[in-house]
C-alpha cells in the first residue's frame, strides 16, 4: 500500500481499507495509520509557546496519544479520527503540562487562521467545540475556559473562584464528561466513575 502524494494525507479508500487491516492486527497497517496523522501531533504541539526541551517531551507524549488514539479508535461509531484524536492528543498535552508542574501556555488562536491542507478537521474541531460548550453550566464554561483555553493552574483558578482546589477538578471532570457527550465522544480509559 503506498500513501497518497497529496498533502491531505491517505485517500477514504486506502483509510478505510488501513482501519481494516489494523483491527485485524497489521501492525504494517497500524504503523502507517500513525505516520498519516503524526503531523495532527506536530500541529497541535505548536499551538503551545514552550522552550525546546519541553517541546520535545510534548511531542513525545502527543505521539504516545495518538498511538493510544490509533489503538482504541472505533470505526463503527462514524466520528472522524482526525476530531477523536484532536481530543485525545490535546487533552494529554494538556495533562502532560500539569504534571510536570509548568505552566499550560496558551494556545494561538485558531479561530482567524485560514485552515492549511489537512488541518481542516481542526478547524471543524474548534467550531464543534464551540457549541458544546453551550451545554455546561456558567461555573464548568468558566472552569474550562480558565484551564483549558488561558492554560491556568487549577490552585490559580481555585484561588481566583475563592474554592478548593479539588472542586475545580471536580469540575473540570463533571464538564470534560458532558463535553465527551455532546461530542459523542466515548470516555477515556480508566474513566469511569469513582466511588
Amino acid at each position: 500500500m503506498t500513501r497518497n502524494s497529496s498533502s491531505q494525507g491517505l485517500d477514504p479508500q486506502e483509510e478505510a481499507e488501513l482501519w481494516r487491516l489494523c483491527r485485524q492486527g497489521d501492525e504494517e497497517a497500524r504503523e502507517a495509520l500513525i505516520v498519516a496523522y503524526r503531523p495532527l501531533v506536530f500541529w497541535l504541539a505548536r499551538r503551545f509557546s514552550l522552550d525546546d526541551g519541553t517541546a520535545k517531551d510534548l511531542l513525545q507524549e502527543g505521539m504516545l496519544a495518538l498511538i493510544k488514539a490509533v489503538d482504541a479508535y472505533d470505526v463503527s461509531r462514524g466520528n472522524k479520527f482526525t476530531t477523536y484524536a484532536f481530543y485525545r492528543i490535546r487533552g494529554h498535552m494538556i495533562n502532560f503540562l500539569e504534571r510536570s508542574e509548568k505552566r499550560a501556555p496558551c494556545p494561538v488562536d485558531v479561530e482567524g487562521e485560514i485552515a492549511q491542507p489537512g488541518e481542516q478537521g481542526a478547524v471543524e474541531w474548534h467550531l464543534l467545540l464551540e457549541e458544546a460548550m453551550g451545554v455546561l453550566t456558567l461555573k464548568e464554561r468558566d472552569v474550562i475556559q480558565a484551564l483549558v483555553v488561558e492554560g491556568k493552574r487549577a490552585g490559580d483558578v481555585a484561588r481566583d473562584a475563592a474554592i478548593d482546589v479539588s472542586h475545580v477538578y471536580r469540575i473540570r471532570r463533571k464538564a470534560l464528561a458532558r463535553l465527551r457527550t455532546a461530542l459523542g465522544l466515548s470516555a477515556p480509559p480508566g474513566g469511569q466513575k469513582r466511588g
